[in-house]
């Protein structure tokens, strides 16, 4: 990966109702555009991102996502409002973004919850796009949801338990993900941290069967937890706010979109058939499945982001 590369341009964006999204611009200020969508949702886009990019040839965007990372208020905060934190409006603030730095065109680069995100608001917004490399394919879907939540426990019985019994017994045969969001809502904070640390175990046990796999150390960090685990539970236990299959059956609008597709075999939390169906449906799309790699950029898929964004650094 390229040697980091410090932001040379940063702020604050009042993106309407009460948020701030904070953004940063880093590499070349004369070079080709490119955007980050950080997974999640709620996980804020780290400083690392910006080794994907060579600094000599890209003008690279990173922001947080409303109400995680340095963005304001934070979701992690239980007064927040969550009801102005949908797709619609992540997706309207990138669109804001880009006419805020005075950007045409800008490839995204999108992993996991970014992926579905990109898709998004490519589709909503596909003259504004002039590539895309996505990575750990999701497409945010109601299957993709029960399938995290639910029937990984053939997988991972024990684990599943767990993170079943974290929340009331006559909830547990429900939307999983809406019962855990009711109880990182809850008044007591004893509750709310127990069930951020219930979650966040769940979340690194699903991502985790590719060899080498290490727990994230970002979820020793309290705060870290109760955003990524209020986030991801707002979103998923009201389906991303799309419909069902949405994204899918809209893929052709990215038809004249070159796009990257890079997915590991092993991906048991994000199984690799949503990544193999977007690639039939997109015109343009190549798929890359990498045999050793989960989920994430390791073993392997880091390698084929990187030649991407090399390929496209010099495409008009």
């Amino acid at each position: 990966m390229y040697p980091l590369s410090e932001p040379y341009d940063t702020g604050m964006l009042d993106v309407g109702d009460g948020n701030l999204v904070h953004w940063e611009v880093s590499g070349n200020p004369h070079g080709k555009p490119a955007v980050v969508l950080h997974g999640g949702p709620g996980s804020g886009a780290g400083a690392g991102w910006r080794r994907y990019f060579d600094p000599s040839a890209y003008r690279v965007v990173l922001f947080d996502q409303r109400g995680c990372g340095r963005s304001t208020p934070s979701v992690g905060d239980p007064a927040t409002d969550l009801s102005v934190n949908t797709t619609r409006h992540l997706v309207a603030d990138i669109e804001r973004l880009r006419e805020h730095l005075g950007v045409e065109r800008w490839l995204v680069l999108g992993a996991s919850w970014g992926a579905t995100l990109g898709q998004a608001y490519a589709q909503r917004h596909p003259s504004s796009v002039s590539e895309m490399v996505l990575f750990s394919v999701t497409a945010g879907t109601a299957g993709e949801i029960d399938w995290i939540t639910r029937q990984m426990g053939r997988i991972f019985p024990q684990e599943w338990a767990r993170f079943r019994d974290g929340v009331p017994e006559g909830e547990r045969d429900g939307n999983l993900a809406a019962a855990y969001a009711r109880l990182l809502a809850s008044p007591d904070p004893a509750v709310r941290d127990k069930a951020a640390r219930d979650w966040c175990d769940w979340e690194d046990v699903h991502v985790g069967t590719a060899p080498g796999h290490r727990p994230d150390p970002r979820y020793d960090d309290p705060e870290f937890r109760m955003v990524l685990a209020r986030a991801v539970t707002h979103y998923w236990g009201n389906d991303c706010f799309l419909e069902d299959g949405e994204l899918l059956a809209n893929a052709g609008k990215l038809a004249g979109i070159p796009g990257v597709l890079v997915h590991g075999r092993l991906d048991v939390s994000s199984p690799c058939d949503t990544a193999w169906h977007l690639a039939q449906a997109w015109p343009g799309a190549e798929l890359t499945l990498v045999e050793q790699a989960g989920h994430g950029s390791a073993n392997g898929i880091g390698d084929v982001v990187l030649a991407a964004l090399d390929r496209f650094a010099t495409r008009p």
